[in-house]
């Protein structure tokens, strides 16, 4: 009985030991599962104090090119385009006015070169060296316009005093209407016109002296303006095709081939626009001319001058002659007359307005109403009556330029459009044009040729 408690307390020792080593395996094996796995504790931390960690992280930010709207970028771009061509038009436009004279008088002679050349050709094909028919048609043609000038000149000095007591009876026939006229017009009233009338001519004396002096000015300008135009007119007659050919060497070569094309289709639309203006003012003058003259008008002959010359201004040159032939008419004619002239007048025009020009024109000066009174308009603020009558024909010319060039373009890109690999001619359909309405053209093989009697 005396071992029995030594081999019990050797057996609760070994227990002991062993207790203590399953204490030491427990926390080196929670040890390692410590440094495998987070703690419970950060588990199980709320979400919210996640969210703050992942809002610092920095979130890359999108092109700003890219963030633009697309529609925006577009008005964008094209605005800054178009401001840059209303600033190059602009500058243009003040290096034209600074340099008037000599643009309107190449101008004229771009016109009448347009109208002479075909004598020009005539006179060559007859056996006339170039420079002998060149020099005849355009001493010809100045001489031409100068006797008109001349003509309308001494007609009105000629007939300038009789003209006057004629104006003077018709004022006096005139006030003789109004005083008789369900207008009730009193004679008072017409005193009262009569002197406001003088007094604003009394009133404005300096002013129209001022534009007498401005007058001789105004001569010199266009003394200097006649012979720039007329040496203008003889170089271009002479020597035109090699000033255009010089012209296409400041030409982008790239460009080059389109303007060339656009050249000669540029020109026979200003020549067609030349003639046609000239048959229809011609026309205008004798009709018109003609109508007056059976109404006993004074100075029936320099009138039809008058609407010749004015004819080339489109709109405001038919409106401005004829309303000075229907006062003429009225302050030495009377009433009945003058309502006689505005029927001739109105008749003719709108004889010129529904037959002459088209058929005279037709489809080579083809600009519509609207744009032939803007253009009007237009020159005539930038560079008065000249700018009116340059603006249609510059306007027909553009026209015609930009067609001819959209056309090209559209015919180069089809011609070098690329065509599938491996494909032969007799399986592959011609590159045509979509037709009108912007329809595709139909697919498949090209279809064949009609028969010859077809």
């Amino acid at each position: 009985m005396s071992r029995v408690p030594g081999w019990l307390g050797r057996l609760g020792a070994g227990l002991s030991e062993m207790s203590e080593r399953l204490d030491e395996r427990r926390a080196e094996v929670e040890r390692e599962g410590a440094e495998a796995e987070p703690a419970p504790a950060e588990t199980s931390a709320p979400a919210a104090e996640e969210f703050p960690q992942e809002a610092v992280v920095p979130v890359p930010r999108p092109d700003p090119a890219h963030a633009v709207p697309w529609g925006v970028r577009v008005a964008a771009e094209a605005g800054w385009r178009l401001l840059v061509l209303a600033g190059t038009l602009w500058v243009l436009i003040r290096v034209i006015s600074a340099i008037q004279l000599v643009v309107m008088a190449f101008v004229v002679a771009l016109l009448l070169t347009a109208l002479l050349q075909p004598t020009v050709a005539r006179l060559k094909r007859a056996g006339v060296p170039g420079g002998a028919a060149t020099a005849l048609t355009a001493i010809l043609g100045f001489v031409v316009i100068g006797l008109m000038g001349w003509f309308v000149t001494w007609q009105v000095m000629a007939n300038i005093d009789n003209l006057s007591d004629q104006v003077q009876d018709g004022i006096d026939d005139l006030r003789r209407w109004l005083l008789n006229s369900p207008f009730h017009v009193t004679d008072k009233q017409i005193n009262g016109i009569a002197k406001n009338l003088r007094d604003a001519i009394g009133n404005n004396t300096d002013s129209i002296t001022s534009a007498g002096l401005e007058g001789v000015t105004v001569v010199v300008e266009a003394l200097t303006g006649i012979l720039l135009a007329f040496f203008s007119t003889l170089f271009l007659l002479y020597d035109g095709r090699r000033i255009w050919e010089w012209t296409l060497k400041l030409v982008p070569a790239a460009a080059r081939p389109g303007v060339a094309g656009a050249g000669p289709r540029a020109w026979a639309t200003l020549t067609a626009y030349v003639r046609g203006t000239v048959i229809v003012a011609l026309i205008d003058a004798i009709f018109i001319g003609l109508g007056i003259y059976f109404l006993n008008v004074p100075m029936a002959v320099p009138l039809a001058v008058f609407i010749f010359l004015f004819s080339f201004i489109p709109l405001v040159g038919a409106v401005a002659s004829g309303a000075l032939a229907v006062v003429v008419a009225l302050v030495t004619q009377g009433v009945f007359a003058a309502v006689m002239t505005l029927v001739v007048v109105l008749a003719v025009q709108q004889i010129e307005g529904h037959i002459l020009q088209p058929f005279i024109l037709g489809r080579a000066v083809r600009v519509h109403p609207l744009a032939v009174v803007l253009s009007v308009a237009a020159g005539g603020m930038v560079a008065g009556i000249g700018g009116a009558i340059v603006a249609v024909p510059l306007v027909a010319v553009t026209n015609t330029v930009v067609g001819y060039l959209h056309t090209y373009s559209r015919e180069q890109a089809l011609r070098h459009a690329p065509r599938p690999r491996g494909a032969t001619a007799s399986n592959v359909a011609p590159v045509t044009a979509a037709p009108a309405g912007g329809a595709e053209p139909p697919p498949g093989p090209a279809a064949e040729p009609p028969a010859p009697d077809a």
